[in-house]
């Protein structure tokens, strides 16, 4: 008895092009491992030609961050006459001066870094000495900062000579003060500030790898709070001063 072929018993003659039988998928011209490194490293050149400085032509210009090479674009060579122009256009206040000691269980005694202002080095225990303080750590490639940055240098404004307040840009990025130069200018904040070359201020005082976070120190140098927070308003900055260290601003 003859039997009618069913779907699957095509003849041979039949052009099986467009209906391949089953097994493995065929690689294509490169494997995924290699595919997936292409568009990994093309998403990182974007992100480095979209915040690369732009000079005046309005971009935000100083967020950097790591490249796919573990080169900072931050560590960008300048030269002196760059950085000097960096230091006028940013017009930064000198560090702090208490004219006092630094207390026996100041966290901050011995605690040498070059102040951002004029390159000089700066024992901030000494200079912090008496006078309870507000620590802002940022850095120049963290956006959370841009926006904190200007509400700190309002707070600082309105405590005057009651409480330190003092800007240090943490470790990554340090070595090169002309982008943290120019980071302030372009944002207009003009906060006394330090460049924390070695992480020793951050060491000092038990400082989360957060950034911004704001450090409180007593008068007495020791550290009331630490807090890994971005302030909104300068409301906020003292309210806290206000809880940790009894100021009122």
């Amino acid at each position: 008895m003859n039997q009618t072929p069913t779907s699957a018993e095509s003849s041979p003659a039949e052009d099986d092009s467009d209906n391949p039988p089953p097994g493995p998928r065929r690689e294509g011209r490169f494997p995924a491992a290699a595919r997936w490194t292409i568009v990994f490293t093309v998403v990182i050149l974007a992100l480095v030609v979209a915040i690369w400085p732009r000079g005046d032509d309005g971009g935000s210009g100083t967020e950097a961050p790591p490249t796919a090479t573990g080169v900072n674009v931050t560590d960008a060579p300048v030269d002196d006459a760059q950085l000097a122009q960096a230091r006028i256009d940013a017009a930064l206040p000198p560090c702090p001066e208490t004219g006092l000691p630094a207390g026996p269980q100041a966290a901050l005694a011995g605690v040498t870094v070059p102040c951002l202002a004029d390159g000089a080095d700066y024992d901030v225990g000494t200079g912090t000495a008496g006078r309870p303080t507000v620590i802002n750590m940022w850095a120049v490639w963290c956006l959370p900062c841009r926006r904190e940055l200007p509400v700190v240098d309002d707070y600082a404004e309105r405590a005057g000579d009651q409480v330190n307040v003092l800007a240090v840009h943490a470790q990554e990025g340090a070595q090169n003060p002309y982008m943290a130069l120019r980071f302030l200018h372009e944002n207009d904040v003009r906060l006394p500030s330090v460049l924390d070359t070695d992480a020793a201020i951050a060491a000092a005082l038990g400082a989360p790898r957060v950034f911004p976070s704001t450090i409180l120190v007593r008068a007495d140098g020791t550290v009331a709070k630490v807090l890994p927070q971005v302030f909104h308003q300068p409301d906020e900055i003292a309210d806290a001063v206000q809880q940790y260290l009894g100021v009122t601003t």
